[in-house]
This record gives structure tokens, C-alpha cells and sequence, in this order.
């Protein structure tokens, strides 16, 4: 007979180190224990089933029972609750949630893979029945059915984050009048400010009511009611606030707590009891960027956390590399994906950096399917070391993610990035791909080539009236402009250098920022000394000034958006 091998939880993390134990040892005795009705489902597929995408919600079922015996001679037991460890005796508690029956199996070796649970705040109302959770297959079936079967047009997501866009958006397609509540200023916590904004004018566009800067206070009969005393009609709410680690078996055994709440682990994923190991959303990792810990509930780290547990149980070495965090979500038509940090991250962790925003073509541009992509790239200064990047479009961005991600794990720098050999042929890229540019770019403001501003500043540079150059040319400029720009064709610019002045800051943008780059760099030739290239130009300004010049119905700063 082999080892015991006993597994609290399946999913990503509990049914990986499940497999991988079998693939190294066939005489192993291996028991998995899932509380719910199914143990190895496809989780980050659950919001799909909304509308209809996932027609069946059997189908986001990937494993049951039988073909674990089967396959892999894995004893996965489900509706199966571990409600006590007993570390002395090496032995768990287990109640079937069916049969109610109690027992205790022994083992060798115990993995914790619990998961995290949705966070329900106690607020009034949160309790009664036509509020509901996202956390596996039952509960996206419940909610299924429910809107479905009831008298349900109005439904309200609480929470802005994955699952709580995704959910938005799948009952949207669905047909239903959907309101997303975001406590902070903006949805999609891994995104900056200014490139989410090309997220929440998608979501307002596509029908979704999007508020901002306030909170649920309460849930009554046919609306909730916010912080700010604003009702929103609503027969049905989805609570996607967040997740927050299962740790109440692991406390109550005595295991230790990282300071951010999740189980504690070593870099081989063992607590402070070496028979005990965790991986998945339960435990706290090692962010390689920062430093410092952090808790990631993303599949893939699961997966590679559960393969590097097995491994060191029977003696294999592995590589702690960390985490970055990379991830990716699709918006209607919009494609969203970043890694690694963002500058809220950079500034938490006291990180000098800088950044390059760029918006160019994600194709050629005679291609039908070029779009334009917005892409932001941050580095350390004054190392160059790559820190992150985001990227918001309708092409290829989590394949411009991984080459950042790949970039990151190999301590790149934006020269390395800018010598990167990358595929191309014009239905699928540039030439000179996005990150290239993005590394161009970057060198260059490392380097002190020339100055940029960003769209964040803009709005407050045209209430100071502060002197702007539009080098579009003048059937772009009458087509929506800056209010007090002075529009200035790139073509022309040489011949009217009188126009601009050399004794105060001169703004220059274009459409995206190439064509004011180079007018730029023309001026500082001509010896001008304090010229800025706006990041993100028109484009950018007119993406980062509409979502709140829509919702809170101030004074625009520009005479019409360029959104294409």
C-alpha cells in the first residue's frame, strides 16, 4: 500500500496536485473531498452560462467522480465537507452534506485547496432570496434559473471587478437591464485610471449602467439603495465584491495566517506543518515585483502551485519564480489584458517609474480588421526594468501581455524589449510590433529624448488656458478639438514657427501621438526647450474625458470625442 494523500477542494488547485501525485507514484492512495456537487468545474467559464454562450450548465462541469476512478484511480468525493483537522493524530473530520454521515479518514500527506468564498457585507437585505453569489456551478445555476422564471428585467451587479463585469455583461446579452456599483472611481482594479476608461465607455455603450464612487447600503424588495441615498431598480443582485480566502479549517487547526489573511506557505507550498500543504486562492505568494505578499485567485498560478507541491513531496526540486498576476477578460468588443504592476502597485511599493501610453494600429493599417490598441507600458527609472503593462483593444492584446509577462520573468529591460524579435505579416501585427513601439517610446522618455504629459493633466491644462497644439490637419481639427488648441498641421508647422511661442510650456498632440512626436522632436531641433508630447493625444483624451463628462454632466473640454 502507498502513502494517503487526502485533498480538501478540487477545481484548478485541488484536482492538479491530485493528478500530478498519480502521474509520480501509482500505488498512492489518493482521496479528493469537495464540498459542493462538483469537484473539478470550469470556474472562470461560470458568468458564460448567463447567456447562453455555455448553453448547458452540465457542460462547465470537467471531471466527475466515476471518471476520476476511472482515469486517474482517484477517489474524488463529493457534497463531502472536511470540518476539522487533528494534526497529532494526522487524521480529518468529514460530514456528507446528503447523508449526514460523519467520519475520519487518515493520511500521509494533507493538501488544502479551500478555495476563497464571495464576500457577502451584512448589510440589510443581503439575505433574502433574490440575492446571489458567483462561486460555482450551482450558485451561476440558481441565478440561471431565477431570472429566467421570474418576472426579472432589472438586475444590479455589486462589485466591479472579473467576475462582476463578466456577469454584467453575459446578462446584458442575455437581455436584461444590468447595473454595475463600484465602491472605488473606477471598475477593474489591475488597470490605471486612464486606460480603463476605454472599459467603462464599452460598458456604457453597450446599454450597462455604470456607477462609480458609490456603495450598496441596502437591498429591499425591487431596488437597492446606495450609500448616496440613489435607488436603482433591481429584481435580482449579484454580489461581486471579491473574494476573500477559506481559512477556517486551516485556523482552527492551528496552521499559520499570512498578514494578509490567506494560509501561510513556504516556497514549496508547505505550512508550518510539513505534512500539511496549501495551494489556490487560500494561501498568500511571493510577488516578485513588489516584494512582499500577496494573494492572486487566478487559475494558472493554482495549477503550478499544486504541480510544485506534489513534486516536493516526493523530492523534486522546482524553481520559485513568484507571481506577477497576469490576466485577461473580454468587454462586449473590447479584448482587456495586463501584467504585472500597475501604478497604483508601483507607488504601494515605493517604486521609482515612469510609463509610455501609446495607441497605435494592432495591424496594418490596410488591413479591414486593424483597430486601434491602447497600450501602456511601466519601467522602473532609472533601470529600464520592465514593471508592467496594459493593453485595451479589439486585436491580439493577451498576446502582447505574454510577451510583457515573458519580458518581466527574464528581468528585462525596455532595450531588451525594443531588440525583441517578434512575428509579423500585416493580418496579424506591425512591423514594428505594439511592445516594440511601447519599448521605443519608453527608451526614448528614459533617455530624455523629449517630454510627454498625460491625459490625465489635459482637462486642467485647457481650464488654464494653456497654449496647445493640434498638428492634425484641419479636416481632422473641425471634426472635434481641445477648446483652446491652436491647430497647426504637421505639413505646415516649419512655415509658422511665429505661432509658437518660446517662452511658455507648448503642448503638442496629433491624433494618437505619432505625428506630434515628430513635431516635437522638429521643435527641440529648432531649439525650442520646453515642448511636451501629450501621451495619448486626441484619442486619448477624448477616451479619458467621456465616461465621467457622460455621467456627471460637467463642462466638456473639447468640441467633439474622436473615438476612431
Amino acid at each position: 500500500m502507498g502513502n494517503r494523500f487526502l485533498i480538501v477542494g478540487g477545481v484548478a488547485g485541488g484536482a492538479s496536485v491530485a493528478a500530478r501525485i498519480r502521474r509520480l507514484d501509482e500505488t498512492a492512495i489518493i482521496i479528493m473531498f469537495e464540498r459542493g456537487r462538483n469537484v473539478s468545474f470550469s470556474n472562470c467559464a461560470l458568468p458564460y452560462h448567463l447567456s447562453g454562450i455555455v448553453e448547458k450548465s452540465e457542460d462547465l462541469v470537467l471531471m466527475n467522480p466515476g471518471k476520476f476512478k476511472e482515469q486517474y484511480n482517484i477517489d474524488a468525493r463529493v457534497n463531502s465537507e472536511v470540518v476539522k483537522i487533528n494534526r497529532e493524530e494526522k487524521k480529518i473530520t468529514v460530514k456528507n452534506s446528503v447523508t449526514e454521515e460523519v467520519y475520519e479518514e487518515r493520511y500521509d500527506k494533507l493538501i488544502l485547496s479551500p478555495g476563497a468564498n464571495p464576500i457577502v457585507p451584512s448589510l440589510e437585505g443581503t439575505d433574502r432570496n433574490h440575492v446571489f453569489t458567483v462561486r460555482n456551478v450551482e450558485d451561476i445555476s440558481k441565478l440561471n434559473n431565477y431570472v429566467q422564471h421570474r418576472e426579472v428585467m432589472d438586475i444590479a451587479v455589486i462589485g466591479g471587478g472579473f467576475i462582476g463585469v463578466e456577469v454584467a455583461e453575459n446578462l446584458r446579452l442575455a437581455g436584461y437591464n444590468v447595473s454595475i456599483v463600484e465602491f472605488s472611481n473606477q471598475i477593474m482594479a489591475p488597470f490605471d485610471y486612464d486606460i480603463v476608461q476605454v472599459l467603462q465607455k464599452e460598458m456604457i455603450d453597450n446599454g450597462i449602467n455604470l456607477i462609480v464612487n458609490d456603495g450598496l447600503s441596502k437591498v429591499k424588495e425591487g431596488f437597492i439603495e446606495l450609500n448616496s441615498g440613489r435607488k436603482v431598480e433591481a429584481q435580482a443582485v449579484v454580489m461581486a465584491i471579491g473574494v476573500r480566502p477559506e481559512t477556517t479549517l486551516a485556523k482552527d487547526a492551528g496552521l499559520e495566517i499570512g498578514e494578509l489573511g490567506g494560509i501561510k506557505v513556504d516556497h514549496n507550498y508547505q505550512t508550518n506543518d510539513k505534512d500539511i500543504y496549501a495551494v489556490g486562492d487560500a494561501i498568500e505568494v511571493y510577488n516578485r515585483l513588489t516584494r512582499k505578499a500577496t494573494k492572486l485567485a487566478l487559475a494558472g498560478p493554482a495549477q503550478r502551485q499544486a504541480r510544485a507541491a506534489a513534486d516536493h513531496m516526493y523530492g523534486k526540486n522546482h524553481r520559485h519564480n513568484g507571481v506577477i498576476g497576469s490576466s485577461c477578460v473580454q468587454v462586449f468588443h473590447q479584448n482587456a489584458a495586463s501584467t504585472g504592476l500597475n501604478e497604483k502597485a508601483a507607488q504601494m511599493a515605493e517604486i521609482n517609474y515612469d510609463f509610455a501610453y501609446i495607441i497605435p494600429g494592432d495591424k496594418v493599417g490596410l488591413m479591414p480588421s486593424s483597430n486601434p490598441m491602447h497600450f501602456k507600458l511601466l519601467y522602473e527609472y532609472p533601470t529600464g526594468k520592465i514593471l508592467g503593462a496594459q493593453a485595451i483593444g479589439k486585436g491580439n492584446v493577451d498576446k502582447r501581455m505574454d510577451v510583457i509577462a515573458s519580458m518581466i520573468t527574464m528581468g528585462a529591460t525596455v532595450e531588451d524589449l525594443k531588440e525583441l524579435e517578434l512575428c509579423y505579416s500585416p493580418i496579424f501585427s506591425t512591423a514594428k510590433d505594439v511592445v516594440n513601439l511601447a519599448a521605443l517610446v519608453a527608451s526614448n522618455l528614459l533617455y530624455g529624448e523629449y517630454k510627454q504629459v498625460p491625459v490625465t493633466k489635459i482637462r486642467e491644462l485647457v481650464e488654464n488656458n494653456a497654449y496647445i497644439v493640434d498638428v492634425r490637419e484641419p479636416s481632422e481639427f473641425e471634426m472635434g478639438h481641445l477648446n483652446n488648441a491652436v491647430n497647426i498641421p504637421l505639413s505646415e508647422l516649419r512655415q509658422r514657427l511665429n505661432e509658437i511661442p518660446i517662452d511658455q510650456p507648448v503642448y503638442v498632440h496629433c491624433r494618437t501621438g505619432q505625428r506630434s512626436y515628430n513635431a516635437v522632436m522638429a521643435l527641440q531641433n529648432l531649439g525650442y526647450t520646453n515642448v511636451y508630447n501629450v501621451a495619448g493625444s486626441f484619442l486619448g483624451v477624448s477616451i479619458y474625458e467621456y465616461f465621467n463628462d457622460q455621467t456627471t454632466n460637467r463642462k466638456k473640454i473639447l468640441t467633439n470625442y474622436n473615438f476612431a
